[in-house]
């Protein structure tokens, strides 16, 4: 749900506005990168306690991604401020509790047959190919093409997360998903959020002023983490069909 809030805030700032950060991409991505690390950080340590002592993970998975959830918030209404003093601790924690709370997919991926560390690692490689595609083809976009895609991925995106809440509430009644249908779901993640990267090089230059990098490395660290997640749930259920 962060992921879409952070899409609708910044598609509203650059509504109608020519480049007002023109440098806000270069200036946010040494702190993706930073974010990223601290979340493989984050994942280790989540995977040590699954493995060490798996009856507290559960707990604390929630516990993490409740606090996850109301720093996200607070990190962006500081950093929309530009107190990037501030903010640039509490992005760290963020992405430390981030990787905690993803340490259960790649826990899950590692035991699966067929994906295992080389399945993460393809997820890892495909977030950097998407990377270095979506630069160059966001940074060209033209104003009308690059409007379309925002809104087109951000309805996807919407709809997209409905489909994921009505998995999870219906998973604690004891009904899953189809592996076919979770397939479907997981292909349309990875085919969305590959678009939501290539509309970041179109929108943040417009959404943010350069002073606002760390506004524009939590867009572009959602947005890498989400298309790993989803790459990793589309190799789950390919290999882990009947």
């Amino acid at each position: 749900m962060a992921t879409t809030s952070n899409f609708r805030n910044a598609i509203k700032k650059a509504q109608g506005q020519a480049l007002v950060g023109p440098n806000v991409i270069n200036k946010a991505l040494p702190y993706l990168g930073g974010g990223l690390v601290l979340t493989a950080v984050g994942v280790y340590g989540g995977l040590g306690v699954i493995q060490s002592n798996p009856g507290i993970f559960m707990p604390t998975f929630f516990g993490a991604m409740i606090a996850e959830l109301v720093l996200f918030f607070v990190v962006r209404g500081i950093a929309e401020r530009a107190d990037n003093g501030t903010a640039l601790p509490l992005l760290a924690v963020y992405s430390l509790l981030s990787g905690y709370t993803l340490s259960g997919i790649v826990f899950v991926a590692l035991g699966t047959a067929g994906v295992g560390l080389q399945g993460v690692g393809i997820a890892a490689l495909g977030c950097g190919v998407t990377f270095v595609i979506a630069r160059n083809v966001g940074s060209n976009l033209g104003e009308e093409d690059g409007l379309a895609l925002t809104k087109t991925v951000q309805l996807g995106i919407m709809g997209l997360f409905v489909v994921i809440l009505l998995q999870v509430v219906l998973g604690f009644f004891g009904v899953f998903t189809p592996s076919w249908l979770e397939v479907g779901i997981s292909g349309l993640g990875v085919l969305l959020f590959a678009g939501a990267s290539v509309v970041d090089f179109y929108l943040l230059p417009r959404a943010y002023r350069d002073e606002q990098y760390l506004c524009a490395a939590l867009s572009m660290y959602l947005t890498y983490i989400n298309l790993f997640i989803f790459i990793l749930r589309l190799l789950i259920a390919i290999n882990g069909r009947d």
